[in-house]
């Protein structure tokens, strides 16, 4: 929506579309259809929940978050994590009330693990490097697709190639896997362009 403002240069993505189970690509068809621009990856990165070092309350699936002794925290509506949690909870046939905690938000996947490691929440959706930064234990639940939504003009932009060579430079990708939790398959690829 920003780029659509014209308030940011290049936006970050990981909006999972459940209709075609794809990532990113139907949002900028919807939002976006008068930019043309590249959706360029920066990786794949693991979405889990994560809890308490030993899990103490022993959560494993989505399910488990309905149970009524465990205090979920989300993350803000509108982020793509919020999506993703929303399009699960469907998939496992539950409603967004029966989850302890679905109001409670968050805007960051570090905010979230801080809740889960004071202890004023047992779980939270994330991805695995915010819960390995703070000792936490993590249960994968799938990959997800995070992309740079970038403006021709932009993509153009002697700046934006900088950050095109370093973002597909080993030391880059050696250092974004040492945060856990991130494939660098296709990190600087073209996936999609209009």
């Amino acid at each position: 929506m920003a780029l659509r403002q014209g308030r940011a240069h290049l936006g970050g993505s990981h909006m999972l579309d459940p209709e075609t189970n794809s990532y990113n690509v139907p949002f900028i068809k919807r939002y976006l259809t008068e930019v043309p621009l590249k959706l360029v990856n920066l990786a794949w990165r693991e979405q889990g929940l994560m809890v308490a070092p030993g899990n103490p309350k022993q959560i494993s699936t989505i399910r488990d978050l309905t149970r009524p002794e465990v205090r979920f925290i989300n993350r803000q509506r509108g982020a793509g994590t919020r999506l993703l949690l929303d399009y699960l909870l469907q998939e496992a046939g539950l409603e967004a009330e029966q989850v302890q905690g679905y109001a409670r938000e968050e805007y960051t996947h570090m905010a979230v693990a801080v809740n889960v490691a004071s202890g004023t929440a047992d779980v939270g959706l994330g991805i695995m490097a915010a819960a390995k930064a703070l000792g936490l234990d993590f249960i994968p639940l799938l990959p997800e697709r995070y992309d740079l939504v970038v403006p021709e003009t932009t993509f153009a932009d002697r700046r934006f190639q900088t950050l095109l060579e370093v973002i597909r430079s080993r030391e880059f990708q050696e250092a974004a896997n040492a945060l856990g939790g991130y494939n660098l398959k296709d990190c600087g690829k073209i996936l999609w362009e209009q």
